[in-house]
This record gives C-alpha cells, structure tokens and sequence, in this order.
C-alpha cells in the first residue's frame, strides 16, 4: 500500500523542532492574538522619511565636465549620484527624438512632419525651451495629464459591482482636470477643491465639478438602493463607500496606505485604528449622487435667492390661509364640507377607495417615497396633490399628509440621474392642507415619472406615517395625465379597497362629485364670495401682493439656464433602500471604531481627524461640537495643503517624475510607508517638493524644469558596462525607452490617419452597443462602428466601464478603474501585436492612412515617405523603402500602413 508524505512546515530547509511546534499549537488555541509589539509603534511618529520635515537641501558641488553638462538643480542631483556609483551619462538624443519625445509626454500625440522639421532646423539656441512652452500652454497638454490623474483616482463612467449601471454625469469631474491642469491653478487649490471646494470657493463651478473626485470610485448599488443599513450587507456596502473615500482621497495626495488599519492599528506604518475612523468621519454625511449647479455664479446666486423668496412667500401664504379659515368661521367650515360632500360620486357615503398609505415608522424622520410612471416621457405644466381622509384617532382631513417634503419630476425611475425639482418643502414645515388639493408649478418639466418623498412623516398615533389620497399630473391642456396609471412606492399598506397603491392614481378623493349634491360650481362661487366678504382689506391686500410677487419670482426662475448636472460627492436624500443624510439636514452618520472591521461589533464613537503621526498640521481638526458637514471637509482640504506636511509635496513631485522617466524617484507612488521603495535620490526628491511648495506650485514649472534638464534630455541608448552596474537604470544614467499607453496608441492611430477628432470637453463617446439596459447593463464592444465619427474624439473622452474592458484598450495595458492605478504596467505580448493588427479600429484606421498618405504623394516611393513621416517623424531607410515597395505591389497600400502601425517604433518612445 502506498502512504502519503506527512506534510511539514516550512515545506523545504530545517524543520521545526516539537517544541516549536507545540508553542505554535497552543498559540492558536489561545486565539492566535499577534502581539501589540508588531505593529509600527504609534508614538514613533517621524522616524521614517517620509515623515520627516522637508529641508530644502543645498546643490551637490560639481566639477570638470559635470559644470558644463548641468543644466539645472535636477542634474546636479543626478551626476553626483552617479558619480558616487562610478556611473556615466548619456550623451544627449538627437533633435528628432527629442521633438518626439517632447510631444508625446506633454501632450500624448506624435508632432506632424511640419512640426519635427520646424523644430530639428532650428538654430535658435532657445528653441528646445520655446517648444516646451509652446507645447505646455497647448489645451491638448490638459488632456494628457487629466488620464494620468483619473488613473490614480480610478474615476470611471459607470458604479461598477454587479450592474454597473452607467454614470452620465460622472465626466464634468474629468472635464475639471482637463481644465485645471491647463489653467496650471496652483497645486494647493487643486487639492482643496477636490475635496471641499464647495465650502472653500462658493461661487465657482468648478469647485462643484472637482467633488467628483470624491465619487470617483466604484459603488455597490445593491448593497445601498436595494439593501437597507439595518441589514449586515448594507452597513458593509456603506463602510465599503467611506472605506474607498479615505483611501482614494489618502492614496492621492499624501501616498500612504491609511485604509490598511480599518480592522486594526497599521502594521507597518504609525497609522492607528482611530485615524482611520476619523478619516471616515470626515465623509460620514456624503454620497455618491447627481448634484445640480450653475454654471455661471452669478446665476447660481440669483436662483438662490428666488428659492428663498418663494418660501418665505408661501410661509405668508400659508398663514394668511388659516387667518381666513379662522375669520370664516363655521360657515366657511360648513361651506367647505358641503363642498367636500358634492365632490362625492352617487351618495353622501364616503367612496372606500382611500387612497396610498405607506408603512408605519416609529422614526418621523423615516423617508418614504411614492411614484407615478406616466408611460412616456411628457411636459409638466403642474403637479396636484390631494390629501386624505379619514376618522381614526380623530386626525381627519389630511390623514397622512408629509410634514416635510419634495416632488421631483426624472425619466430614471430609480431617480438617480438628472433628477428635476417641482417643490421642495423640505427646509421647513407644511400647514396641513386638509382635502383641499394643492397645486405645483412644474414649469414644463420634460419627465416619464413624477415621486413624492416624504422627509418628515405626519403623526398617526404614537407614531408616523405617510398617506396621499390622489397625485395628479397635469399638462399644458389641463389634463391630468397621471389618471390609471402605474404606482410603486418604497413601501405600501395593501388593504383594499381602502388602502393601495392604485387607489393613488384612481381619480378617486374624499371630494370626488357625487350625484343631487348640488352643482359644486356654484358651492366654490359660494365660498369665494363669503372670503371676499368677510376678509378685510389688509388680508385681500396682503394676498394680491403675494400673488403678484409669485407670479413675478416664477416668471424669472423660468428664465433663468437650465441647471447643469455632475455626479460628485454631496449630502443626498437617497432613493430605495438607499438613506443619504439630506433628510437629516446633512447631519453626519455617527462613526464607530470597528474591532477587525466588523460592522456589526461597534466600539468607540469617534469626530472627524486625520492621521495624528504627520508632524506640523492640526490632525485632530478644531471643530465646535455643532458643526456643518462640509466644515469637516474644509478641515481635511487645509490639513492635505499644510505647507508643513511633507507627504503632500513628496508625493506630488515624485508623480511628474514617474510619468516622465517611466519610473518615481520612489517608485511606490502610492505608498511612501514602510512596506513602500526608498527614495534612489532623497536629496532630489526633497529640493524638487521645497522648490514647488514655495515657489507658486505651478504644476507646469515642474514640467519645465524635468524637461529642460540635461537628465531628460539624454539618449535611450544602451551601454553593457552601465547597465551591468544598474541594470533597472534606478541613477538615470540613460533615459528610459518606454511604451507608449494604451491611450496614446490608440490617439496616434486616429491622428496619423487624419481622423482624429479634436474636440474638447463635453460628455464621453461610447465605443459600445448597450444590450439590456434596464438592469445589469452589457458593454457590447464587438457591436460597435469603428467608422463611427463620434468616437474619433482623444481616448481620454472615452465612456469608461469598470465591469468590461474595452478589449482592445486592455490589450495594451489599459488602467483598471476599479482599482487605483499608481503606476501603469509596461507588457509585452502576443496578444498586443494581434490586437494591433487585427483589431477593427486598427484595420479601418489603417485604411484611412493609405488614402491620406494616397492624396499626399502621386507615386509608391513618396507614400512611402509620407507614412514614415506621419508614423515616426523621419524618413525611410533605402531598405525599408525597397521593402514596403515589394509588400505595396503584393499586397496594397492599406496592407503597408497595417505594417508600419505595427511596428515597435510606432508605439515606443526613445
């Protein structure tokens, strides 16, 4: 018989001894708790670098040739480095790979033959210098390096999770970047307006769209609309969310790992449990969702200051209201009732059909919500909502009726999207209106449904409810279009015939006509005359002059832009299952420490803070005890911008590195802790973060001073006796070829072709055909035209889907943006070439190359030509115009553009 080895630990080298082994044993049945002693110890709290205060070193002193060849300060850094390696420099490029290379990492695109020409017959002595500024102030640099943020922000067009359903606003906050990175603001604003801009720059628009940053990310959309908080699943969905807003927002802009100590006290790095939770704190109100805004300021103002206008209008309205009722007396009581009874269809017997009634809360503050589906989409002149009646515990006229409300007009039935407001009367408490209907002005909303969310529940008994007898929706002819439609609602008491969704579309109230009750006409001319009698001048007075102020407020707020929409980080009321904090005032969620993470064993509560062990800024922000939500997020904005937090400017100058030289002088973007690389130039690292932190923080600056330096210029050259020293090239003694992404590959296709669109701005192009839209969407990219006009615009305006890559995009190393992408990786495979080859925007886009370089030459050698200067900027060598001479007659012109597409020169840069 055949008998299996014992397995042993470690599998190879020297066994353990039974006495280790034993202690291991009884470690684990005594729980296995890792000693406190492990972990980084919290009160060493500068004894890493990184953690340090930046001092702005002096320049290393150089001499001989070193004197000549420095350019700048980074050169002085770098041939001192070398120098203390026994290491060389490489001689400087030539022209055209300079112009190329310059083009490529500033703006993402290859130079026209005209440009490369222009620039390698220069004899200016400045003319390297003049084309880095020309090439900095172009919009297109803008689009270039807005893709390398988004990667670190892992921003995306859709929620990803299991329906990834679509985000059609998430682009204004990548539209931001673009703009802000052109418009070179300093790096401060940049990061304060990402986080809080809305609270530190209140008139700018861009201060909205920038909040994007926060929402970035991915969101579970059934473990928030579907599931709610008190099950375990939806209490880790939202942990999950704030989980992704501290590391995003962490990662960015300080790079270090703070949501490694969600379950416990960091590692490696003095982050503790409870900086983490603070952390969480500071987005504890906030929520993925559509925000409204005004593009203009000045607008935005205006719009606010009607909306306050109105509501102190209808405060008046309602009180002039129960003056009049009070005035009338039993006879306007009586008149009203005889009129409430004429509304009664065929007897003086109340109809049974009720109306809607939702569940019943303990919680007045509970939302409920009930909708109409209108079949299609239609213009909304008003909204009419009529409230109930009935005996129990003597409430009566207006059973039910919201406290506090809001009706809003979408053609998302999930209300997620572009969601119009018809009223809001959630800042303050409605006078119940009893049966009388009352009418809203929806200003001809264009909408397929029309909700009703209850933000403050009426009082039942000991506790709260929400009940509507009828919802009408009119339009321009007066037509209630809402009649026998369809109705869902977040939740429902089904008790028919009193009691049922349906009974909220059914035509049906306490007031429906009845037959030989008298003409309800002539009772409502009644009424009127009897107000008209007995209310004095002053009450007709003050009603004409709120009328006439109405009529003049609306008349402008319809005048007023449309507002525009951006899916950012903000205070939301939630849909579904889903409970933001709007209904709440934006007070902020209470956050608990989570022993191992565990949502469902709360410990200490804890404010909002940030991470103790950075020296210099104020962790532990000076808040009062009764603060705004967005004053957490001011503190969190100024704590990241602290001149004296050194993670912040670190971070920030090694990532234009990395971008420039394929490698960060750390290269753990993400992570300057423990578990991350050591600076290979410490002293570079700190003059480069002292230098931008203290002279303007000009992103653009930085840009110039890398470029411009005699490091960047050099060669790609290889050299065995260097590069047996420093295999990985960590001292810069050459300059790195590298590969160009996937973005740039594909925009050099469209460019070299003459196809590329270059158009700025605006929402994404979609490079697929949507199957099953309604629920977990299909990203079908097989579907699409590659000829396709509106898709030829720069990859970085691409829909971005989190659950399907573009297949041909992923080939060649695409960013996930599910996940943070510090740093993009640089493969090499078969499947690259394939896709190069035969995928169909290759293919087309090869085509449309053979008909331009076609147009620009009369005969096979000067296409020939054409497509080398197109493609890389210089002319064909005898052999390679001898071949793809032979390949043109063989196989066609188109076939040779396929080739030169698809040659390592067209995607790597020297």
């Amino acid at each position: 018989s055949s008998s299996k080895p014992a397995e042993r630990m470690p599998p190879k080298g020297v066994a353990l001894t039974v006495e280790q082994i034993d202690l291991l044993r009884a470690w684990i049945d005594a729980g296995a708790e890792w000693p406190a002693a492990t972990s980084a110890k919290l009160d060493d709290r500068t004894d890493w670098w990184s953690l340090k205060p930046i001092r702005k070193p002096p320049l290393p002193t150089l001499s001989g040739a070193d004197v000549i060849r420095s350019r700048n300060p980074i050169d002085a850094f770098v041939l001192a480095k070398l120098r203390e390696r026994g290491l060389r420099p490489t001689p400087e490029a030539d022209r055209r790979t300079l112009v190329r290379r310059l083009y490529f990492d500033l703006l993402g695109l290859p130079p026209s033959p005209v440009e490369v020409d222009s620039f390698v017959n220069d004899t200016d002595p400045r003319a390297y210098e003049e084309l880095v500024d020309t090439l900095l102030a172009s919009p297109h640099y803008g689009e270039r390096w807005a893709r390398h943020w988004l990667d670190v922000a892992h921003y995306g067009d859709t929620h990803g999770y299991d329906k990834d359903q679509p985000r059609p606003n998430a682009w204004p906050y990548r539209d931001y970047v673009i703009r802000a990175l052109n418009a070179d603001i300093p790096y401060d604003r940049f990061v304060a307006e990402q986080i809080a801009g809305d609270v530190l720059f209140p008139n700018s628009a861009d201060a909205i769209e920038a909040l994007g940053f926060i929402s970035a990310g991915p969101w579970d959309f059934i473990g928030h609309v579907e599931l709610p908080e008190s099950k375990i699943d939806g209490k880790v969905a939202r942990h999950l969310d704030r989980d992704d807003m501290v590391a995003n927002t962490i990662g960015t802009f300080v790079s270090l790992t703070a949501h490694c100590a969600q379950c416990h006290d960091h590692k490696f790095d003095p982050i503790s449990q409870e900086d983490y939770y603070r952390l969480q704190a500071v987005f504890a109100a906030v929520d993925r969702t559509d925000r409204a805004f005004d593009a203009d300021p000045a607008v935005g103002r205006r719009r606010q200051e009607i909306a306050m206008s109105l509501k102190a209008l209808d405060a008046r309205q309602q009180r002039i209201d129960a003056r009049i009722r009070e005035i009338g007396g039993k006879e306007l009581a009586a008149l009203d009732e005889k009129i409430a009874m004429a509304a009664r269809p065929g007897t003086a017997a109340p109809r049974p059909e009720f109306g809607y009634h939702s569940g019943i809360e303990s919680d007045q503050a509970k939302l409920k919500w009930v909708q109409v589906d209108l079949g299609k989409s239609a213009a909304i002149t008003s909204v009419v909502l009529t409230g109930c009646h009935d005996d129990f515990n003597n409430i009566g006229a207006g059973f039910g009726f919201p406290i506090r409300f809001k009706i809003e007009a979408c053609a998302d039935p999930e209300f997620k999207t572009n969601v119009k407001i018809v009223a809001d009367q959630s800042g303050g408490d409605y006078l119940n209106p009893g049966t009388a209907p009352r009418e809203f002005d929806a200003k001809k909303i264009e909408a397929r449904y029309v909700r009703v969310t209850a933000i403050k529940l009426a009082p039942r008994q000991n506790d709260f409810i929400f009940a509507l007898a009828e919802l009408e929706v009119r339009d321009g002819a007066g037509k209630n279009i809402a009649r026998g439609t369809g109705v869902s609602a977040l939740d429902s008491i089904e008790a028919p015939p009193r009691w049922g969704k349906q009974n909220l579309t059914d035509g049906i109230t306490h007031s429906t006509p009845i037959v030989g009750a008298g003409s309800i006409e002539r009772l409502r001319a009644e009424r009127a005359s009897l107000i008209d009698r007995v209310t004095g001048a002053p009450e007709k007075s003050e009603r004409q002059e709120i009328a006439a102020k109405q009529e003049t407020l609306r008349r402008d707020q319809s005048r007023l832009p449309p507002q525009r929409m951006a899916f950012v980080g903000a205070v939301h009321t939630g849909s579904g299952n889903f409970v933001g904090t709007g209904g709440a005032g934006g007070k902020p969620r209470p956050i608990y420490i989570l022993p191992r993470g565990d949502v469902t064993k709360p410990g200490k509560e804890v404010g909002p803070g940030a991470i103790t062990a950075i020296p210099g800024p104020t962790e532990k922000f000076a808040l009062p005890k009764v603060h705004r939500e967005d004053d957490r997020r001011a503190a969190l904005a100024r704590w990241l911008t602290a001149p004296e937090n050194p993670l912040t400017w670190r971070s920030i100058v090694n990532r234009m590195w990395l971008y420039h030289f394929g490698r960060g002088l750390v290269d753990t973007p993400n992570d300057f802790g423990r578990m991350g690389q050591l600076p290979s130039h410490p002293e570079l690292l700190d003059w480069l973060a002292a230098d931008f932190r203290d002279s303007g923080q000009s992103i653009k600056k930085l840009h110039r001073m890398i470029v411009t330096s005699a490091t960047y210029r050099q060669a790609s050259t290889s050299d065995l006796d260097m590069a047996k020293a420093d295999a990985s090239n960590m001292y810069y003694w050459r300059m790195n070829r590298r590969k160009l992404e996937a973005e740039a590959v594909r925009d050099s296709l469209l460019a070299v072709s003459g196809k590329l669109d270059a158009k700025l701005y605006g929402p994404a192009f979609q490079d697929f055909i949507v199957d099953k839209p309604e629920h977990s969407p299909h990203y079908e990219y097989h579907l699409h035209d590659p000829e396709d006009p509106r898709a030829h615009r720069r990859s970085v305006y691409r829909f971005i889907v989190r659950s399907q890559l573009q297949p041909f995009m992923a080939a060649l190393d695409c960013a996930d943006p599910a996940l943070p992408v510090e740093k993009r990786n640089q493969s090499i495979s078969p499947l690259q070439a394939l896709a190069l080859l035969n995928n169909q925007l290759a293919v087309v886009m090869a085509k449309h190359f053979a008909v331009r370089v076609e147009k620009a030459a009369p005969d096979t050698p000067g296409r020939i030509v054409a497509t080398y200067r197109l493609a890389f900027g210089r002319v064909p060598t005898q052999d390679e115009l001898a071949g793809l001479t032979t390949h043109i007659s063989q196989h066609g012109l188109a076939s040779a553009c396929r080739v030169i597409l698809n040659l390592n020169e067209f995607v790597f840069v020297d």
